[in-house]
């Protein structure tokens, strides 16, 4: 995603979120765990300024349907802090929670290149807005 927005990408632990306000749109995104985005991402939501920016949201996760979203949890930290949501993104990943690690995981091999040609339109659709 980051080639078609000329996006800068960083890792939640390295946001200066006092820097965010130089930017048009914000993404947030990470891999789902257990129903919602990474700790460390929630946790920077958590402590976001108020803001009146546009963001979207994106993740993989190994849900047997790819239209799903689990990005409730994150997407009302950020809604409360002034964000609006334009759009949201997810496609399967590779998932080896607990027992699927013993039969070699679930949706093995993704995203593949399929999905990522689906990120990188979804981006230049975002950026478009």
């Amino acid at each position: 995603m980051a080639g078609p927005l000329k996006a800068e990408v960083k890792k939640a632990g390295e946001v200066d979120a006092s820097k965010l306000a130089e930017y048009d749109l914000i993404g947030f995104g990470s891999g789902i765990y257990m129903g919602k985005h990474h700790k460390n991402l929630l946790k920077l939501a958590d402590g976001l300024p108020k803001m009146d920016k546009n963001a979207f949201i994106f993740s993989t996760s190994g849900g047997a349907n790819e239209n799903f979203k689990d990005h409730k949890a994150l997407r009302a930290k950020l809604e409360e802090k002034g964000f609006r949501i334009v759009d949201e993104f997810n496609c399967l990943g590779w998932d080896t929670f607990g027992p699927l690690v013993l039969i070699g995981g679930f949706n093995k091999g993704r995203p593949d290149e399929s999905d990522l040609e689906k990120a990188r339109q979804f981006a230049a659709r975002v950026a478009g807005q």
